[in-house]
C-alpha cells in the first residue's frame, strides 16, 4: 500500500517524511515526528472561532471590524508571519505596502542579523541534506536543539547515516556543544562540551581564532589554554564542518564581527559551514521576501511608496515609544514573548489577532479570526530554516479559513 508522507510545519526543520492516521478530519496517530511535531498535528481544535470584543461574530463580522480597524489608524502595526505560508506572507506585504503600515517580526530580536548576513552571502552556508551526507564536524553554539528541534541530531546532523557517512556518529562525526550549561545536547556530546560563562562568546572566539592561528589561547575567565587547542585542532581536521548558531550566541555578541572573523579563520584552515536555528517554520521565508523587496529583513516602515528602516521600527520599540495606534498580530503571540513592561502598552490601542489557536494576546485582542493550522489543515509553502523551499498538502480538511484568505478578504475590503 502506497503511504502519503505528510511536512510537519511544527519549526524550522519543516520534516518531509511524516506519516498521519485520521478519521473524521481528526488527527489520531502521528507517526516518525518529534514529540513537537506530534503536539503540533495532534493539536486540539479552537472552537473559538470569531471574535470581537470577546464576544463570538460572524466571519464577515470579525472581517468588517478588522478593516474598520486598519482602515482608521494613521500608522498601523503589523506584526509576526513567522509560521505563515509563502503565500500569507507576500499578501502580508502588499498590505503593509497598502496601508503604510510598520512591519516586523520576531527576527528583530531573535535572528535577524544573521539572517540578513545569509541573505547577502556574508557567511558560509549549506543545506541540512549536505550535513546528513558530508558533516564530520558539527558545532551546536548557544542552542539545545534536543529540546528545540528534536529531530536535528537524528534525522539531519549527528546520528544519521549519509551518502559519504555511512557509518555516522560512532566513527565519522565530532559533536561539539558550546553553551553556558550542560543542556541535554551536550551531555550527548560528551567530553566534547565546552562551558562558558554568560556573555562569555566574543572572548571564546578570540581565544578560539588564536589557537586556530598557533598562538596561545587566553580569556579573562581562564578557560583551559589546553581545552581550546583540543577544539582548534579538531575543527582544523574538518573536512565538512558546520556550526548551527542559536539565539545564546547571537545574544552573547554586540554584532556579528567575532563570527565573521571566526568563519574566516576556520574557511583558511578547513570547510565550515553556518546555519542558523530558527524556531518558527517559515521566518527565513519572510526574511527573504522582505529583503527582496526593501533590502531589509525587518523592522520595515512603508510610506507612500518610500520604505525606512531602523530599529525604532521594530515591535519592541515601536510599542515603548507608543508610535502605533493599531496592530495586526499574525500567527504569533506577542504576549507570551515578550516583556510585559513592553507589551502591555499594545492594550492600549485596538489590535487584531489572526491566529490558529487561542492565546494570551487573541484573549486581549479587539478582532480575534480563528485560522487553520498550515500544514495540517492548509497547505502552501515555506522555507526551511536552511533555506531549501518545502512544499505542503494539508492532512485533514475544515471549513475554517486560512490566514490567506482572511488577509485576501481584508485587502479586497480596504
Amino acid at each position: 500500500m502506497e503511504k502519503n508522507y505528510y511536512v510537519c510545519t511544527g519549526c524550522g526543520l519543516l520534516c518531509d517524511d511524516i506519516e498521519v492516521e485520521s478519521e473524521k478530519n481528526i488527527v489520531n496517530k502521528v507517526y516518525t515526528a518529534c514529540r513537537v511535531g506530534v503536539a503540533h498535528m495532534k493539536e486540539t481544535r479552537d472552537e473559538a472561532g470569531f471574535r470581537v470584543d470577546n464576544i463570538p461574530v460572524d466571519e464577515a463580522t470579525a472581517i468588517n471590524e478588522a478593516v474598520s480597524i486598519l482602515r482608521d489608524a494613521k500608522n498601523p502595526l503589523i506584526f509576526g508571519l513567522g509560521n505563515s505560508t509563502d503565500e500569507t506572507q507576500k499578501l502580508a506585504i502588499e498590505l503593509a505596502k497598502k496601508i503604510n503600515a510598520t512591519l516586523d517580526d520576531t527576527s528583530s530580536f531573535c535572528l535577524g542579523p544573521l539572517s540578513d548576513a545569509l541573505i547577502q552571502d556574508k557567511l558560509k552556508t549549506c543545506t541540512l541534506d549536505d550535513v546528513r551526507n558530508k558533516a564530520d564536524v558539527i558545532i551546536y553554539w548557544g542552542t539545545d536543539p534536543s529540546d528545540s528541534h528534536p529531530r536535528l541530531l537524528s534525522k539531519h546532523s549527528y546520528f544519521p547515516r549519509g551518502s559519504e557517512k555511512q557509518r555516522g556518529w560512532e566513527e565519522e562525526r565530532t559533536a561539539i556543544a558550546i553553551d553556558v550549561r550542560k543542556s541535554h545536547t551536550a551531555k550527548i556530546c560528551g567530553n566534547y562540551f565546552f562551558q562558558i560563562p554568560p556573555k562569555g562568546d566574543a572572548e571564546f572566539i578570540d581565544a578560539l581564532i588564536a589557537g586556530l592561528s598557533g598562538k596561545l589561547p587566553k580569556t579573562s575567565y581562564n578557560y583551559p589554554p589546553k581545552r581550546l587547542l583540543e577544539l582548534a585542532n579538531i575543527l582544523k581536521g574538518a573536512k565538512f564542518g558546520v556550526i548551527f548558531v542559536g539565539r545564546g550566541l547571537i545574544y552573547s555578541i554586540e554584532d556579528l564581527e567575532p563570527l565573521f572573523k571566526l568563519m574566516k579563520v576556520l574557511n583558511e584552515k578547513a570547510n565550515f559551514h553556518l546555519i542558523p536555528m530558527v524556531s518558527s517554520c517559515n521566518i527565513v521565508g519572510f526574511n527573504e521576501k522582505l529583503f527582496a523587496e526593501t533590502g531589509y529583513v525587518n523592522s520595515v516602515k512603508f510610506e507612500d511608496g518610500t520604505v525606512k528602516h531602523g530599529p525604532e521600527y521594530s515591535i519592541v520599540e515601536s510599542l515603548k515609544a507608543r508610535t502605533v495606534d493599531a496592530a495586526l498580530i499574525i500567527g504569533t503571540d506577542p504576549f507570551s514573548i515578550l516583556p510585559h513592561s513592553i507589551v502591555k502598552n499594545l492594550l492600549e490601542i485596538p489590535f487584531i489577532s489572526i491566529d490558529h489557536c487561542e492565546t494570551l494576546t487573541s484573549k486581549h485582542a479587539k478582532v480575534y479570526i480563528n485560522t487553520t493550522i498550515s500544514g495540517v489543515e492548509s497547505g502552501g509553502s515555506a522555507t526551511r530554516m536552511d533555506g531549501v523551499k518545502v512544499s505542503f498538502e494539508p492532512v485533514i480538511e475544515t471549513d475554517h479559513p486560512s490566514e490567506e484568505v482572511i488577509l485576501k478578504k481584508i485587502m479586497e475590503a480596504l
